[in-house]
């Protein structure tokens, strides 16, 4: 018997936007899922052929692309980040909005950028982070950060930080400012490569459901 396909969806700020999704596309988790006091990071669903994991957003990539999970809903800046062949990324899910952005102090932000050559940035994002200051012909130092990013600029850590950004509030509480937007980012629907073609009859009509759900067509 072919065992259930694995979903694998995030912890934190997609989960709300992505459970009305789920139930669009005929999937609902069982009510522990819903249980803040739960431990459990594994659930079954209305469906006996699709079970749930809950895990971190950086990790949903990682379990779909080595086949751990079978399809799973993700941020694009994870998408990008990790660059995973084994991924395919069939549908925006139109949910999830935010911008990874580069900020700074506000007193650093008139700093001539032309004079430099080499900047030091924490992030949690170090391969979009390089490469976006190697098309400026900048070499970027990224410290690996995986939260309070904005402690950095005021503890000496860095000048320069690289992180989302969905309404700017904690920037600016922090004494900082948004200087230049890397991307736009949108959670996205992926799927295991192999897994499609070994199981398209299970996933193609998934990825459907879910192209019904939002109204769009494939995103790259």
């Amino acid at each position: 018997m072919t065992r259930p396909l694995t979903f694998a969806i995030p912890k934190g700020r997609i989960l709300d936007e992505a459970l009305p999704l789920l139930a669009k596309a005929g999937i609902e988790p069982e009510a522990e899922f819903h249980d803040k006091k739960s431990r459990a990071l594994r659930f079954a669903t209305n469906r006996p052929d699709v079970s749930i994991i809950r895990v971190r957003a950086f990790d949903v990539a990682t379990f779909v692309a080595h086949g751990a999970a079978q399809i799973g809903i993700v941020g694009s800046d994870v998408v990008e980040e990790f660059n995973y062949s084994e991924l395919y990324a069939p549908v925006d899910l139109d949910i999830g909005h935010c911008r990874l952005s580069v900020a700074e102090p506000v007193d650093a932000a008139d700093e001539d950028q032309a004079a430099m050559s080499h900047v030091r940035v924490a992030t949690k994002y170090p391969h979009l982070t390089r490469r976006y200051y190697e098309a400026r012909g900048l070499q970027a130092e990224c410290v690996k950060l995986n939260g309070a990013m904005e402690l950095a600029p005021s503890l000496g850590l860095s000048r320069r930080i690289v992180d989302l950004v969905s309404s700017g509030a904690t920037l600016k509480a922090n004494g900082l400012i948004e200087t230049d937007i890397i991307m736009q980012i949108s959670a996205r629907l992926i799927v295991n490569r192999a897994a499609y073609k070994m199981r398209s009859a299970e996933l193609s009509p998934l990825v459907e459901a879910f192209r019904a759900a939002v109204g769009v067509q494939d995103a790259a």
